[in-house]
């Protein structure tokens, strides 16, 4: 008969307690083989397994088996498309059980605060909900095979710059609000094995030490049942962070061990707290070795698998003219080399070592396109060559049309640190530029796992965008050039016209010490759309070979009490001439948005239409898609109001929309002090009618009988009513002759009005 986790731990020595809490070396877990407790490894990545078979190391330096690279995040959350990361999830869940690996070191979930960021490429969107989404399917899809993923990095790791020492300093809306949700709800909906823990301190506190994140939200706040790791040698004090809820420490350090073991014998741990350390650790041990599968994965499947992922996450910027598709009788010019060695993932720990990488010359030459290729730059730096320019121009030129595949050199965007800039190597620009002046027909593919800056955008007919989107990229992108496939990405995150945009441009990474998140909730469109700003594309924009007609948008409820169960409808119709596939986005925009962005996308769903065909795509809305964090309540609440919900092919381009009337479920405290203005209190239901008598009785009518001319010319109505709104309470007693006894009263008796409504 099998013994209990709790069984197991009971027989363990303080020594072997500890030894499970750090891992026996760079990649495998520490065994206690006399109570059946096996020696299991973990292993990279987020987009592949990047199991290392010989001496280890934490950025991808020295190499690892040969492994499938599919697309990195940046990539699959263009597809906007849960049941491709489930697919995701499960192809890389069978690759660990068949090379026994027990838990996988991703999805990393982390939110794009900047383009700049080194390691956005692993990285899927600005926007929590969209990435929340895609984490979850994806945990789902590994831990079906009983392989644990486990979720990057927790919390508010957003840079390389300093990432370990610098503390992100964010007030606790904006981490409920934008940096969190990409953790919580894959934790709510998949309940990941692991959570690793980030380098950096938050607000002075370092991530694997921080109670209030492990402990208060992680574990009580979520329910997180799993266990939580350190980051690779990101532990700063080891008794402290088991207190605080940090099970495992990788890799392993005896050193550590002892400390762990000395805190126990002194009192400063206590065995309990160690012991539920253990027993995390042990559980996700045993669940894997007793669930261990023969499984044999079929290479050539999970390449074609990674190149049918690739053709859902190109994402179609731009197409004007019909530059795009293709024609086969087309003479077309290959430009870049890209075209040749196309980059399909960023460097880092994350590196696969993919044996296999699909380019698009020899695709193209494959399907008997007619092709030709100019090599004009090099794919891995940003080094100019005349020669190699001339003969590129000249090509194009001579050409049907010319296709130039750019995008940023490996070397640019890597784990351990941040670009300095947003543009392209300038050689690329060049030679774009004077292709452009030779060709009418021209398009730009673009390999890159950030934002890039765009000044060729209005010269172009056309722009694919396929990100970092692994080995079968090339097949992917010379399909979708030639129309063999439909376009359907759609972008997760903004791209500015210039870096200076951007909302974290002003603090953005910090001195080295802190990195101070001055922006707050205005991450990526939410401060685009505030700000009414223009951007180069908008979060969510990606065409098509096809056309989609979007009907009336219908919601269960106009008016409702209970926002729970509300849902939202609309037929979407295909009225072009080819199959294709739209990603239908949801966003909910209080009437009254006050410090709120104006939308926030709280639904997606795609669906795949032959040409006339139509579907009616559903969206159930939870309480939380109205809700706001306050930190006064310590929690969620809806606020009460209108809502508009906006149904569109991007944040900018709404198609339909609809109206909600939501009665909110709680109200923030509101408090009467001598310091609450006059406007505060008209705010309030309760207080409105008391207080209109007194305003029109000493109000603008009062004023202005006692104005001379020359006072109502300087004063007007309108600005006499905006300042007496703006007024304190404590003012009456200079422009209302009110007592400052009487104010007292007047304020003691608000407030038992309010605490009785």
């Amino acid at each position: 008969m099998r013994r209990s986790v709790s069984e197991i731990v009971a027989q363990m020595t303080l020594k072997e307690k500890a030894s499970m809490c750090s891992g026996k070396d760079f990649w495998r877990l520490e065994s206690v083989r006399r109570l059946g407790v096996p020696q299991v490894m973990v292993a990279d990545g987020p987009h592949g397994l990047r199991k290392q078979a010989g001496e280890a190391d934490h950025l991808g330096i020295n190499d690892s088996i040969p492994a499938v690279c599919f697309p990195t995040a940046c990539a699959s959350a263009a597809s906007f498309d849960r049941n491709l990361l489930r697919q995701l999830g499960e192809a890389l869940g069978q690759e660990c059980q068949a090379e026994g690996v027990a838990v996988l070191l991703g999805p990393a979930v982390n939110i794009k605060r900047s383009p700049l960021c080194g390691r956005n490429f692993e990285y899927f969107s600005e926007d929590p909900y969209l990435t929340g989404e895609l984490a979850a399917s994806h945990v789902a899809g590994v831990q079906s095979w009983n392989v644990g993923a486990c979720l990057k990095h927790f919390a508010a790791n957003n840079q390389e710059y300093h990432r370990q020492v610098a503390s992100s300093q964010v007030d606790e809306r904006t981490l409920r609000e934008i940096y969190l949700p990409g953790f919580e709800i894959p934790v709510r909906k998949a309940q990941p094995w692991a959570v690793m823990t980030s380098y950096n301190p938050v607000n002075g506190v370092y991530a694997g030490e921080n109670k209030h994140l492990l402990g208060d939200i992680l574990r009580r706040d979520w329910g997180f049942k799993g266990f939580v790791v350190s980051d690779w040698g990101a532990v700063n004090h080891r008794v402290n962070s088991l207190k605080a809820g940090m099970d495992l420490e990788m890799p392993g350090c005896r050193v550590t061990d002892k400390e762990i073991e000395r805190a126990v014998l002194t009192g400063r741990l206590s065995m309990k707290t160690l012991d539920e350390a253990v027993r995390r650790i042990v559980a996700a041990v045993l669940r894997f070795s007793e669930h261990r599968s023969p499984a044999v994965f079929d290479r050539q499947a999970h390449h074609d698998l990674a190149a049918a992922m690739a053709e859902q996450c190109g994402v179609l910027m731009k197409n004007q003219g019909g530059a795009l598709p293709l024609a086969p009788e087309d003479r077309v010019a290959l430009i870049g080399g890209f075209a040749k060695a196309p980059r399909c993932q960023g460097g880092g720990s994350s590196h696969i070592n993919a044996t296999e990488v699909d380019d698009a010359l020899s695709w193209a030459q494959k399907l008997g396109f007619k092709t030709e290729y100019a090599e004009g730059f090099s794919a891995v730096s940003d080094g100019r060559d005349e020669a190699a320019l001339d003969e590129a121009v000249r090509l194009a030129g001579a050409s049907d049309a010319a296709v130039v595949f750019a995008g940023l050199p490996d070397s640019w965007e890597s784990e351990g640190y941040d670009r300095r800039h947003m543009r392209l190597p300038a050689c690329q620009l060049e030679l774009i530029d004077r292709v452009c002046a030779v060709q009418k027909r021209v398009i730009v593919v673009l390999h890159c796992g950030s934002p890039v800056e765009l000044p060729f955008a209005d010269k172009v007919g056309a722009i694919l965008c396929m990100y970092l989107a692994g080995e079968g990229v090339g097949q992917a992108e010379t399909r979708l050039l030639w129309g063999r496939a439909n376009p359907s990405g759609k972008l997760p995150e903004t791209w500015p016209m210039r870096l200076q945009d951007n909302p974290s441009y002003l603090y953005w990474p910090g001195d080295g010490r802190t990195a101070v998140y001055g922006e707050g909730r205005f991450v990526g469109y939410r401060y685009y759309d505030k700000k009414e700003l223009g951007v180069r594309f908008a979060f969510g924009h990606g065409l098509s070979y096809t056309s989609f007609a979007y009907g009336p948008l219908r919601v269960s409820r106009a008016r409702t009490k209970d926002v729970e169960g509300l849902t939202a409808s609309i037929e979407i119709t295909n009225t072009g001439r080819v199959k294709g596939s739209e990603a239908v986005q949801l966003y909910v925009a209080p009437e009254k948005p006050g410090d709120r962005p104006l939308q926030e996308l709280r639904g997606f769903e795609k669906v795949t239409l032959a040409p006339g065909e139509k579907r009616t795509v559903r969206f159930k809305l939870p309480g939380r898609a109205f809700a706001v964090y306050s930190e006064t309540l310590g929690g969620w609440y809806v606020p009460q109001g209108g809502y508009r919900l906006l149904a569109g092919a991007s944040s900018r381009d709404v198609r339909s929309e609809a109206k909600v009337w939501v009665q909110g479920t709680r109200r923030l405290p509101f408090k009467v002090t001598m310091n609450t203005t006059l406007g505060q209190l008209m705010e309030q239901e309760k207080l409105r009618p008391l207080l209109q008598k007194y305003l029109d009785q000493y109000g603008s009518g009062q004023a202005k009988t006692n104005q001379s001319a020359v006072a109502a010319e300087a004063m007007n109505e309108d600005m006499q009513n905006a300042t007496m709104y703006e007024s304190p309470v404590r003012a009456l007693r200079s422009f209302g002759g009110v007592g400052s006894a009487r104010l007292q009263a007047a304020v003691w008796y608000l407030n038992r009005k309010l605490k009785k409504s």
